[in-house]
């Protein structure tokens, strides 16, 4: 038996229609006219009537059953041309969403293009081509101008500019060269890298992004899922009010009108369209938001609360000053540095690039090494027991340092962080330590507070001159300095409580505690960042931390496309039905309006992929992507 795709059928049974309908004109519903109406009908009809037999084994009535319903009901009552006006339309309207819905989906296609199919790996010296899924960890990756990375690695040889927009959204290229960490489904622009493969396979951060991003388009938003459940009762609501309105008024044409024009396909589809355009937009811009729920809340956020070290700054301290009391400079740093070696800190990874830097390479080992979380380190050496970190841990261990207060209030005046030495007996230096706010940090408070954030406020454990100075600069609300993990938590509470909906911003390393207790957890760098990916609601794949203003722009028009949509649904729906109760609108009519107005639909959503086309911060002066 010829089996016809849906392009045939719709070709088919639309010259099929127009021939019916013509001889219909001509002369009349003679015995070639039904034929050729009742052709159309089993033609056209045929994949709503299986949807609706397949959905009924299930106890689903769904919106091919009422259509089933409908057109089986017209062919009894002799209403040939309805019956096949109201399948062809139906059919027709079917495919055209298929089409435009899978529109809303191009961002998320592209980004499944950009997965490399092949690659090159060093075997006993010899370059041989693999799939992507055989490379092994510890493979030497070759990559060459024009190709795609298909491995997480650090560069062992050569260097390149990299187009990392496949994960962070930025297409200006970027220098990589040996030692550097580069990332699978990124393309080398210019260059050559040799690279040792860390991540391979489904680990890779953009196998992973794919993957959240998937998954993110099952995660329904708590309008979609209201929208569901109200169908399951809508639906057989209408075929009993259909029953009731045949038996009050013996109109079987009404109630057979009633049931096509009262299919909600406008009303359920309006929500997932547009969170799915919206999902797509973000990840092509760098912003993995992880489902409609989470799309609904990140708009409605009244609070930003952000962390300071790698989140408003760079994140990437450096040792600006060194004082010492009784000792060296340079023992001060190697003792320093021996403490902090094993702490992931960036204030630790400062004084240990500092040390290296200046005495080179550090092999000696603490004992009783003892990371006390928020305050700093203690840890045995030489005989001596050595705090290493901020005054709370100085004061926690009864640790005098009244003479040196005023030079280390001088620091953290200027902005700086004052990491302190110290034994039992009191302080042996103090090293200074300055991080640079993000260049986009300025601009990204600003545009927050322009979409009408009520406070961006800043949770820090670092010393409160610190904090000041810096939340003067970028302009925040209030700032919160010298907490503790627990102590960010509790803020939170206070916020919520206050004001309501809060947003922890931080890297997702060590905030994560505070990121699960908020609302809504967002994380910044989050490309290769295992915590980031797995513990945030939101992940800025790059470091651009204005990228979250355009993501809660990006929230705010997905649901407005929403609201929109939904109100028109029902807009139609009202107007149809009154249309039916006047006897003004037929069933074949009624098809239609439904049809365009899923139609319609679809295509108010996919204006949400070209959001983001306006002006920025960066036009007007300011740094890129706050989106005005």
């Amino acid at each position: 038996m010829l089996k016809l795709t849906k392009g045939q059928m719709i070709r088919v049974s639309g010259i099929l229609t127009a021939a019916a309908y013509a001889l219909k004109e001509l002369i009349g519903y003679a015995a070639i006219t039904i034929f050729l109406m009742l052709t159309v009908t089993v033609i056209a009809g045929a994949p709503t009537f299986k949807k609706a037999i397949g959905a009924l084994r299930y106890r689903i009535v769904g919106i091919d059953a009422l259509v089933t319903i409908a057109v089986i009901g017209a062919v009894i009552i002799g209403e040939y041309w309805e019956a096949a006006a109201v399948t062809f339309l139906f059919l027709l309207g079917d495919y055209l969403e298929s089409r435009t819905i899978d529109k809303t989906r191009s961002s998320i296609r592209a980004l499944l293009t950009l997965a490399p199919d092949s690659t090159r790996v060093l075997r006993d010296g010899v370059e041989v081509d693999l799939s992507p899924q055989d490379v092994v960890h510890g493979d030497m990756v070759v990559v060459k101008p024009g190709e795609k990375i298909s491995v997480d690695g650090t560069v062992a040889e050569g260097s390149a500019y990299i187009n990392q927009a496949a994960i962070t959204g930025e297409p200006i290229p970027i220098s990589r060269s040996v030692g550097d960490a580069v990332f699978s489904g990124t393309l080398i622009e210019s260059g050559y890298l040799i690279i040792k493969a860390e991540k391979v396979g489904e680990d890779t951060t953009f196998a992973r992004i794919l993957q959240m991003v998937e998954e993110a388009q099952d995660k329904k938003a708590k309008t979609q899922k209201f929208l569901e459940k109200f169908s399951r009762y809508y639906t057989p609501a209408i075929l009993l009010l259909a029953i009731v309105f045949y038996l009050a008024t013996g109109d079987i044409r009404l109630a057979l009108t009633l049931l096509v024009i009262a299919c909600p396909g406008a009303l359920v589809i309006s929500t997932p369209v547009s969170i799915v355009a919206g999902i797509g937009n973000g990840a092509r811009h760098g912003v993995l938001i992880k489902g409609g729920d989470i799309m609904e809340k990140l708009g409605t956020v009244k609070v930003v609360a952000f962390d300071k070290t790698g989140t408003l700054t760079v994140g990437k301290p450096s040792v600006t000053g060194i004082k010492a009391y009784g000792m060296d400079e340079d023992e001060l740093l190697r003792i320093a540095a021996i403490g902090e070696a094993y702490s992931e800190h960036p204030l630790a990874r400062a004084i240990v690039a500092k040390a290296a830097e200046k005495l080179g390479d550090i092999r000696d080992v603490p004992m009783d090494t003892e990371i006390i979380t928020g305050q700093g380190i203690a840890m045995r050496y030489a005989g001596e027991r050595y705090y290493i970190g901020s005054r709370k841990l100085l004061d926690e261990n009864g640790i005098p340092y009244d003479k040196q207060e005023k030079e280390i209030a001088d620091e953290e005046e200027k902005g700086q962080t004052a990491v302190i030495v110290a034994t039992k007996d009191g302080i042996c230096g103090i090293i200074s330590i300055a991080d640079i706010i993000r260049e986009d940090a300025r601009a990204l408070v600003a545009g927050l507070k322009a979409q009408g954030i009520r406070k961006v406020v800043m949770l820090t454990g670092d010393n409160r001159r610190a904090a000041r100075t810096i939340a003067g600069g970028i302009g925040l609300d209030e700032y919160h300095s010298e907490l503790l993990p627990q102590d960010k938590v509790r803020v939170l509470g206070e916020l919520q409580s206050k004001y309501g909906r809060v947003a922890m911003v931080g890297d997702g390393v060590n905030d994560a505690p505070a990121l699960a207790s908020a609302d809504l957890g967002v994380a910044i760098g989050g490309a290769g960042t295992d915590v980031a990916m797995e513990t945030a609601d939101v992940v800025l794949m790059s470091a651009e931390v204005g990228k979250l203003s355009y993501a809660v722009g990006l929230s705010r028009a997905t649901v407005r496309n929403m609201k929109q949509n939904i109100s028109f649904a029902l807009l139609v729906a009202g107007l149809l039905l009154a249309g039916v109760l006047v006897k003004t609108v037929h069933l074949s009519f009624g098809m239609f309006v439904h049809e365009v107005s899923v139609l319609l639909v679809i295509l108010n959503a996919i204006r949400l992929l070209g959001y983001g086309r306006a002006k920025t911060w960066a036009d007007i002066g300011g740094s890129r992507g706050v989106q005005l």
